[in-house]
């Protein structure tokens, strides 16, 4: 058997989950390309991509708030689904489970701070041509 049977199948640019919706379960990409969008006044921002490996989704786990963006296949993609039994039962078997986990948030972190530095910096020397 074909290690991705385990997984789902989606087509290009259908959804696997939705900004707002609840969520109770985290995502492992098996193969394929994702994107993660976040709906922004009448617009979509493009907050980046996934590649086969990635996890998301897994703050839905952790927290009982809505999904926070739209992740939608880019061409054809497999993903597995992770219930939050399952993952703590890996969790127990395996807890190096739980510090790449850990690690894959921390990395998450540090590109969000740098995007806030990056905005902020921007912002300020934009003020500064308006005033100069």
């Amino acid at each position: 058997m074909e290690a991705i049977s385990l997984g789902k199948r989606y087509k290009d640019k259908e959804c696997v989950v939705r900004q707002g919706e609840e969520g109770n379960c985290m995502f492992v990409i098996q193969k394929g390309e994702l994107e993660v969008i976040e709906a922004a006044a009448d617009c979509e921002v493009h907050l980046g991509k996934l590649k086969a490996g990635d996890i998301f989704g897994e703050m839905a786990l952790f927290e009982k708030e809505p999904r926070s963006a739209t992740v939608r296949a880019i061409g054809e993609a497999w993903v597995l689904t992770v219930d939050k039994r399952t993952l703590l039962r890996r969790i127990k078997e395996d807890p190096l489970v739980a510090l790449n986990i850990i690690e894959i948030l921390c990395q998450r972190i540090r590109v969000m701070d740098k995007r806030t530095v990056n905005l902020e910096t921007s912002s300020d020397h934009a003020g500064e041509a308006v005033s100069g």
